[in-house]
């Protein structure tokens, strides 16, 4: 669906033909932690292409920009995390976009720090913020990029804690590169390469 889309020209409201969202949290004190590498990987991205993701719509920030030749919406939702879908889905409405145009950039507590794991649909994984998503949009059919945080290192710890924790010194250098390679997959994606970066980073 995605090639047969981009041979189309953009249509009114506007230029946008894909959607990248980044999950996470609002907030100086989220910054830095395991539940907003979503977050982290839009900044990294919105920095490579010298844009800034600061206009205030869709109930979170957003930013216009152009990647691997397609017109592209960066949207970091405001809501907090476990209503991700609304925002998701008042610029999805108002672009026009299905499912399979927006690519959602999540973290992932089976997967061991710095590990990518790219699908081109699926459940929510007990992800609180995919989870809304595909309930408020009906749909599953939402390319991800999902990246691993790490599981809880003791059963006994509360998961809310757990993934609004920081990373160690040696995670974050894992997260460093797993950021650097989302964004290469995410060129991909944007021109229906999903499977190509399937085989590329999942790792």
């Amino acid at each position: 669906m995605l090639k047969n889309f981009f041979s189309r020209p953009s249509w009114s409201p506007g230029p946008v033909q894909a959607m990248i969202v980044g999950l996470g949290n609002p907030g100086q004190k989220y910054e830095k932690t395991r539940h907003n590498v979503g977050f982290l990987t839009l900044d990294y991205l919105a920095e490579k292409l010298g844009v800034k993701i600061d206009r205030l719509k869709f109930k979170g920030l957003c930013a216009e920009t152009t990647l691997a030749g397609k017109k592209v919406l960066l949207l970091k939702p405001s809501t907090f995390m476990n209503l991700s879908g609304q925002s998701v889905m008042e610029a999805m409405q108002f672009y026009k976009l299905s499912p399979e145009q927006v690519i959602v950039v999540l973290d992932d507590i089976s997967l061991p720090p710095g590990r990518l794991r790219i699908r081109r649909k699926g459940s929510d994984g007990g992800q609180n913020g995919m989870k809304n998503i595909i309930y408020l949009s009906g749909s599953d059919a939402f390319p991800r990029i999902k990246i691993g945080i790490g599981a809880k290192p003791n059963p006994q710890w509360d998961l809310a804690d757990w993934v609004l924790s920081t990373f160690s010194a040696q995670e974050a250098k894992s997260l460093e590169e797993a950021i650097s390679r989302a964004a290469e997959a995410l060129e991909l994606m944007v021109n229906g390469k999903t499977d190509e970066a399937m085989n590329r980073y999942n790792s």
